[in-house]
């Protein structure tokens, strides 16, 4: 790991480390595949947390680097759902979060980052506390609504690209910014795409009634 961390090659003048290259192109196919639906989804991320751990405890952004950890927890729940939420026809079944869900997301984003930011500020484990303990409670948040199947989990991921791009270039991570940056159109991608997954499943439920 150390080998792929110290090692890599040069983009517009900024060194990228082997380790940030592999991690966050992992986490670029990791949203086709979410895209998609696919179980691979899982595995992949596995891949991109453990590498992406690393390189952002190398830059000193405890926030982002402790949500690596969390994600792997979470993403061992979510390939888990997703075995068992399976469908014949439409796949993994994805629906739209009702208005409580949605006011739940949004009041959980806001209460976790005011109480993360000043436990990093405090421990000295981020330059930029409150943009780092945004990304690391919307990411969590994303990937957990992710594993339930809730389309929203693509504006949460929004919420985090609008963060994440000018963090990642104060941080002096131009790839990781960049990649943040296409994150965003293929979060877009997979925002309709879903939207439209659940109403194709949805459909039956309300022809039956």
């Amino acid at each position: 790991m150390r080998v792929l961390l110290d090692q890599g090659f040069a983009v517009f003048g900024q060194k990228v480390s082997y380790a940030e290259f592999t991690g966050q192109v992992s986490a670029l196919v990791v949203v086709h595949l979410a895209q998609r639906r696919s179980l691979w989804t899982w595995p992949v991320q596995l891949v991109s947390v453990s590498l992406l751990f690393v390189v952002y405890l190398s830059a000193h952004l405890g926030g982002t680097a402790s949500r690596q950890v969390v994600i792997a927890l979470i993403t061992a729940y979510g390939w888990w759902s997703w075995t068992r939420r399976r469908d014949p026809v439409f796949g993994v079944v994805v629906r739209r979060g009702t208005t409580r869900e949605r006011v739940a997301v949004v009041v959980a984003f806001v209460l976790g980052t005011s109480a993360f930011a000043p436990v990093l500020d405090a421990l000295d484990a981020s330059w930029a506390p409150w943009p780092d303990a945004a990304i690391f409670v919307g990411t969590v948040l994303a990937f957990a609504l992710q594993g339930l199947g809730l389309v929203e989990f693509w504006l949460v991921w929004l919420a985090v690209d609008a963060i994440g791009v000018p963090l990642q270039l104060h941080s002096g991570l131009y790839f990781s910014a960049l990649v943040y940056a296409v994150f965003t159109a293929l979060v877009v991608r997979g925002w309709v795409g879903w939207n439209r997954a659940a109403k194709r499943a949805a459909a039956p439920a309300a022809t039956a009634r």
